[in-house]
């Protein structure tokens, strides 16, 4: 499967489209367990293990790998398995260890609390870095299981590749409104009078370099600014109802101890957990500059 689609989502270019469509729907997985890589340790890749969480992530943005690590609460787990698939440069985000990697669990009261990710509450669909300035764009995520929820915590998975399927193919003039530079903005984060993140507009969906498709989204209804005209209201509706539906394009599963998901920042959610004293979720999260398999090193 060729997911460079170069033209493909240039609205002028209908056939460039059309064969990509019909590429992407042919080889896209059928169910979840598609996408499952068993590894025996995530820090030191076989070839073909590999060889087959880039395959997944060509055909689907994602892959998810199962590992016998357990409860290791080593940060050079999704470290080194990040650089084993060209993921480089982490995203050094507000709330991130030194590291870059940041510890997703219930964080009570500290400055973490304040943040949805660091709380047992549910998160609507979104991408992970939407409030980035476009030079550093997330493209890449990986989350790494070390300890699950006693119950909850699922995530819903969408493609936003085949997001933007669904949308073109109900009418183009929908993506047309959502990669205007305007679309979406991030109201600038101030705190104690200064700002310490400035706002931030830009498109839902973007072509990069490479000539793959990025898409900018939060479903929140707070501290975002949609564009205020008829072209994104109606374009931002049809969005939301695509994502309120039953849809066999959506995935849902739960990580336990050792699994990890791996994606180019595909839209996701996560329902509401509880933690137990003998379950107490903790996944690690890193975003990245870089798409999975952009910065490849030969594996021995």
């Amino acid at each position: 499967m060729n997911t460079r689609a170069g033209t493909a989502f240039d609205l002028a270019d209908e056939a460039a489209y059309r064969a990509w469509r019909a590429d992407k729907l042919a080889h896209f997985p059928k169910t979840l367990a598609e996408l499952v890589v068993e590894v025996r340790d995530p820090r030191a890749l076989s070839p073909n293990e590999r060889q087959a969480l880039l395959e997944r992530c060509a055909r689907a943005n994602m892959a998810i790998y199962a590992s016998p690590t357990g409860g290791d609460p080593d940060k050079e787990i999704p470290r080194r398995l990040g650089l084993q698939l060209g993921l480089r440069d982490l995203d050094p985000n507000y709330l991130a260890d030194d590291d870059g990697i940041s510890p997703l669990a219930v964080a009570g009261h500290a400055t973490r609390g304040e943040f949805i990710p660091y709380t047992n509450r549910g998160i609507r669909w979104h991408t992970d870095g939407y409030y980035n300035p476009g030079e550093r764009t997330v493209r890449a995520v990986l989350l790494h299981c070390v300890e699950r929820a006693e119950t909850g915590g699922e995530n819903d998975l969408l493609d936003h590749e085949i997001a933007y399927i669904q949308l073109r193919d109900r009418d183009p003039q929908f993506i047309r409104a959502l990669m205007a530079d305007d679309a979406m903005t991030i109201p600038a984060r101030v705190e104690n009078g200064r700002v310490e993140r400035a706002a931030q507009a830009g498109p839902v969906f973007s072509v990069d370099a490479g000539g793959f498709l990025h898409m900018r989204y939060t479903a929140r209804a707070v501290s975002i600014e949609w564009k205020n005209d008829a072209a994104t209201r109606a374009a931002l509706a049809a969005l939301e109802e695509i994502l309120a539906s039953a849809s066999p394009w959506v995935f849902r599963g739960r990580l336990d101890p050792g699994m990890g998901l791996l994606s180019n920042n595909v839209l996701h959610t996560r329902t509401p957990f509880s933690d137990s004293d003998r379950h107490q979720r903790l996944i690690y999260r890193a975003r990245y500059f870089q798409r999975v398999g952009a910065c490849l090193v030969p594996v021995e």
